[in-house]
C-alpha cells in the first residue's frame, strides 16, 4: 500500500475494457480508495459493479482523495483496514455485539400462529 502523491497510468485498447476492470478487481490486496472518470451512465455503473469489493471509498468523477473530514465516512477494505467507515453513522456497531431479545409475559398456550389455520 503506497501513500503519497501517485499517478497510476494504464494505457490499454478500448475494447479491452472490462479486462482492464477486472485487472484493477483483482491486482492489489489493499482496497483503500478508488476513482473513475466516465461521463456515460452506463460505464459508470458497470465499472461501480465491477470494482464493489476494490475500494473502501470509491469516488466518481471527483479525485480519489476527496473524503471530507468529519463530514464523510471513511475506510478502506480488504488489507487496507476493516472497512468500519469512521465518521459515519454505523461505526458504532464496530464496537458492540447487538443481541435481540423477545420476551412474552403472557403464557403460551398454542404453539400455532393465527395465520397458519
Amino acid at each position: 500500500e503506497i501513500f503519497g502523491p501517485v499517478l497510476s497510468v494504464y494505457v490499454y485498447p478500448e475494447n479491452d475494457y472490462k479486462k482492464v476492470l477486472t485487472l484493477i478487481d483483482n491486482t492489489s490486496p489493499y482496497a483503500l480508495t478508488g476513482a473513475i472518470f466516465a461521463q456515460d451512465k452506463a460505464v459508470v455503473a458497470e465499472a461501480a459493479k465491477a470494482l464493489r469489493n476494490a475500494a473502501g471509498n470509491y469516488y466518481v468523477n471527483d479525485k480519489s482523495t476527496g473524503s471530507i473530514v468529519a463530514q464523510q465516512p471513511f475506510g478502506g477494505a480488504r488489507a487496507s483496514g476493516t472497512n468500519d467507515k469512521p465518521g459515519g453513522p454505523h461505526y458504532v456497531l464496530r464496537w458492540t455485539s447487538p443481541q435481540v431479545v423477545k420476551e412474552t409475559h403472557v403464557p403460551l398456550t398454542d404453539w400455532k400462529y393465527p395465520y397458519m389455520g
